[in-house]
């Protein structure tokens, strides 16, 4: 009976954990126009995170005149299977909904139903509301504009490594912004708790984490955004009534005290690491104790020896003290004593007073102004995440196992400014030198993207519509990194741009810190045209949009090559650029979708100058080719003989292709670690390559016999390292061959660089793959090398007159006909 009972609550268990797919949630909204009849149009994004992407939540009618839908419009943000439990799987969509509303008075909508994803503090129903106001305010004469809010639906930190949060608050009317745990039981949030181990400071929105147990089960935030004006406004309505907004309060706010108060639980045989596990209380020994006026709610516990009174009323200029410090208070003794502050059940935070003898850890936070609400927020928007502890990390230091940002990243908060109809590009890069970079989470607006290049940057990529113009929309992002040997390989989906693949189990995932930017949507600033040929862009900017440049104090990102001066082909009406796709600084990038060819005109004060600190305009071009996926992975079985060319597109003669070295790993990564040698120092290491007579001096052909990587890798990629030299040079790397590797690392290449640096360009290094082992019994011969080649490298290296470039890419197949969209302006 007993073993039936223990089934039963197991498969209750697994029913719960089943259903629970929520992760959290997020709503703004935008005043955009109002129709002849006087009814308004306000726009309603509606973020939301689930364990599948089919899934979205229901909103309905709470309170006031909600109007009608118009259209909506949605898509799928991000999504990835780093999840801990259930199915190992979020995804985050974003639902855009026009709404045509009769009057602009105030209006609620609301969301509600079950259930969370499993969560360690027991919130278990989803609840949201939105308060939404169009009134038109006396401070700005324009419609309430909601703040503009966004975070990451999927959070994790190490359990030993403390970090803060900047949650993305910004309001563009200019609002005072706070963030507050939801009190109002079963319509803003369904446990209304403060998850112990974390710090909410409301008025900078910013969440702090301190310490807390590692956990499978993650902490449900169920946090409210409201905005107050900074001055009392008032806000006008249609039917000409009006209603006035104070801004807050400002109080001092108590010095605080976190303990952390550890408590036994089971480590979950998954984590397969050993944890502490930790809450916290709120408590502070009789020495922090300040003086105050404000009724108090916290509960103070000690052990009993340390001092036997436990205050919990309000106190004006008292100090509790140990039973043995004789000393008259006006305090009535604990027989008499009676909790007369105590708020109703459904609006008590709950305080955990675990037992003295777990009592562990203090970290203090200093006494600093809070603002107290004494007037109503002009709106409410809910803001709903979940965060995972993680077992504890080797080291806490940002850049050895988690991941930190490095040049060009943006800094947090981190205004992008953009034009309607124009790609903006955010640039990240991070570095973890103990794991492996492993992707990018992101939430931004809808058909937002992300790419990684060759170089390992990520790349995120929207191009904004003319029906967002003056609108801000914010971006979140932060890279993770896994150790041990990286990921499974099981999964694959049609938008790879929005999937992360699984880690495996014994990897220890490690999420870099939280950034957010702003994207603000401008009119078009600069009127450019690019036309894109296979070895050349061409850009016009009309001048009437310069306002006052002139050609002479604009240039190209290479100024030191006369063919690129911007006065060549330049006329009365517009700046003309011809820039060759080797040539005048253009940028080489690849991703897994197109290779793009990028240039930029700047100004500068001297066309001499390095630097500038008048930096006034910056457009950015590109020419792009898609690449068709298609050809890829191959197909192969162990032992047979595949075939693999390297070849240079250049129009330059006189140039020779020299091939330094090709390594095998499991993954398409230059950093990973070990490889498997195939050609090193010129020199062929893998006893089974053969090489080939080539066609042409920028040629290289070359074969061996498949294999597979021990282990569950079946997978292989190939990565070489490559070069371009001027032919006839005798002392050039490409004329010397083979080299012992016994020689001193750089012992060659350092005295040949003094002398003869123009002759040849830098290493560059070249990927493909991937190769995947055939699964089946059958397999295949390859006996014409003209006509079955398994893999072609064409490696893009271009020689410029002066200093040769080499800008090394590759073709994964034939690219359709190039495409080309210049980049936003920027300015400043």
């Amino acid at each position: 009976m007993a073993s039936k009972l223990g089934l039963l609550v197991q498969l209750l268990l697994v029913s719960l954990v089943s259903a629970s797919h929520y992760f959290g949630g997020t709503t703004t909204f935008t005043y955009k126009e109002t129709y002849p009849d006087g009814s308004h149009r306000v726009d309603i994004r509606r973020r939301n995170t689930f364990d599948g992407c089919q899934y979205s939540l229901w909103w309905s009618c709470f309170n006031g005149n909600c109007g009608s839908n118009t259209r909506s419009q949605r898509g799928v943000l991000d999504q990835s299977t780093n999840a801990p439990i259930s199915n190992r799987r979020w995804c985050e969509t974003e639902t855009v909904v026009s709404k045509r509303v009769y009057n602009d008075k105030p209006f609620e909508e609301r969301a509600a139903s079950c259930c969370w994803i499993w969560a360690r503090n027991g919130v278990g129903n989803w609840r949201l509301r939105t308060h939404m106001d169009l009134g038109t305010r006396s401070d700005t004469r324009k419609p309430n504009r909601s703040p503009d809010i966004a975070i990451l639906p999927f959070l994790r930190v190490p359990q030993n490594c403390p970090r803060t949060y900047n949650l993305m608050s910004f309001d563009p009317d200019n609002d005072q912004v706070r963030c507050r745990y939801g009190t109002a039981f079963n319509t803003e949030c369904s446990r209304c708790d403060q998850p112990s181990g974390f710090h909410l400071d409301q008025d900078s929105c910013t969440l702090h984490y301190y310490n807390a147990s590692a956990d499978p089960r993650i902490f449900g935030f169920e946090l409210v955004v409201e905005d107050f004006p900074q001055n009392h406004i008032t806000l006008a309505y249609s039917d000409g009534t009006r209603s006035s907004r104070a801004p807050l309060a400002l109080r001092r706010g108590k010095r605080q005290a976190f303990y952390t108060t550890p408590y036994p639980t089971t480590a979950w045989w998954w984590w397969r690491t050993a944890t502490t596990p930790s809450t916290s209380t709120r408590s502070a020994p009789w020495w922090w104790r300040t003086t105050t006026t404000t009724p108090s709610t916290s509960t103070r516990s000690a052990p009993w020896w340390w001092w036997r009174t436990t205050t919990t009323t309000p106190s004006t200029s008292t100090r509790s003290t140990p039973w043995w410090w004789s000393r008259t208070t006006t305090s009535p003794p604990w027989w008499r004593r009676t909790t007369t502050t105590s708020p109703p059940w459904w609006r008590r935070t709950t305080t955990t007073s675990p037992p003295w003898w777990w009592r562990t850890t203090t970290t203090r936070t200093p006494s600093t102004p809070t603002h107290s609400s004494t007037t109503a927020p002009l709106s409410k928007l809910p803001l709903q995440f979940s965060l995972l502890v993680d077992p504890p990390a080797p080291s806490c230091q940002e850049g050895l196992y988690l991941p930190k940002f490095v040049h060009p990243t943006p800094e947090n908060g981190a205004i992008i400014l953009a034009e309607t109809n124009k790609e903006v590009e955010i640039r990240v890069k991070a570095h973890a030198h103990y794991a492996t970079l492993h992707d990018i989470i992101i939430s931004g607006p809808l058909n937002v993207t992300k790419h990684r290049n060759t170089r390992d940057d990520f790349v995120i990529r929207w191009t904004p519509l003319s029906d967002d113009l003056g609108d801000f929309f914010p971006i979140c992002f932060a890279v993770e990194a896994v150790t041990a040997s990286a990921t499974s390989t099981g999964h694959t989906t049609p938008n790879h741009h929005h999937f992360h693949p699984t880690p495996s189990a014994q990897s220890g995932i490690y999420q870099s810190e939280m950034r957010c930017v702003l994207v603000n949507v401008r009119r078009k600033q600069v009127n450019a045209h690019v036309v894109c040929t296979e070895s050349t862009m061409t850009v016009h900017v009309d001048k009437s949009s310069l306002r006052g440049l002139h050609e002479d104090h604009l240039r190209l990102s290479d100024p030191l090559n006369t063919a690129c001066s911007l006065e060549t082909h330049s006329n009365s009406t517009h700046i003309i650029a011809v820039i060759p796709l080797n040539a005048c600084g253009t940028q080489i990038e690849e991703d897994d979708d197109y290779l793009r060819f990028k240039n930029e005109i700047t100004t500068v004060d001297n066309s001499a100058d390095l630097i500038t600190r008048k930096h006034q305009l910056e457009v950015q071009f590109y020419c792009q080719s898609r690449i068709d996926p298609s050809a890829y992975p191959l197909e192969y079985d162990v032992g047979s003989r595949i075939y693999m060319q390297i070849e240079a597109t250049s129009s330059l003669n006189n140039t020779e292709l020299f091939i330094d070295s090709c390594r095998a790993s499991p993954y398409d990564n230059t950093n990973y670690q070990p490889t498997y040698p195939i050609i090193e120092n010129g020199c062929t290491v893998d006893p089974t390559v053969e090489i080939y007579h080539p066609q042409h001096n920028k040629q290289f052909r070359f074969s061996m016999e498949a294999f597979k990587f021990i282990g569950l890798h079946d997978q292989v990629y190939i990565t070489c390292s490559v070069l371009m030299c001027e032919a006839g040079y005798p002392s050039s790397r490409c004329s010397q061959g083979c080299i012992n590797s016994t020689w001193p690392s750089g012992h060659h290449h350092h005295h040949r660089r003094k002398r003869e640096a123009v002759i040849q360009s830098g290493n560059h290094f070249i990927s493909q793959g991937p190769l995947r082992l055939r699964r089946s019994a059958e397999g295949f011969q390859v006996t014409n090398l003209n006509l079955n080649l398994n893999m072609v490298f064409i490696a893009g290296c271009l020689l410029a007159a002066v200093g040769m470039i080499c800008g090394v890419v590759l073709y994964k197949s034939k690219m359709s006909q190039p495409k080309y969209q210049p980049l936003p302006t920027l300015e400043s």
